[in-house]
């Protein structure tokens, strides 16, 4: 079963296009990791899964059979479980990762 669908993903930042057309399926229980070169599009992918950057018209995006675009950011984590969580920005450096995962969590 698809769990997660994304198809023709575009994003663009101003006059520069990030990505242009990205199309991939993710199934239930599958692991995937996305490897790239700086400036390939990795984080821009994940930030448009969990709806952080806005894509562009034709882009068609389920998780678990939900149409995506139809989600907020915050919908996409408290309704669907679905939650970015950026690499690097030490936002509660003084935290573990195991606290930083629990605070990650708390409204649930």
């Amino acid at each position: 079963m698809t769990l997660l669908s994304v198809e023709n993903l575009k994003v663009s930042y101003g006059n520069i296009k990030a990505l242009h057309g990205l199309t991939f399926e993710i199934d239930e229980g599958e692991i995937v990791c996305i490897i790239g070169a700086n400036g390939a599009g990795k984080s821009t992918t994940l930030k448009a899964i969990s709806r952080m950057v806005p894509v562009e018209s034709g882009t068609r995006m389920a998780f678990d059979g939900k149409d995506l675009l139809r989600y907020p950011a915050d919908r996409v984590v408290s309704e669907l479980g679905v939650s970015h969580v950026p690499e690097g920005r030490r936002l509660f450096e003084n935290l573990t990762v195991w606290e930083n995962l629990k605070l990650a969590t708390f409204a649930r």
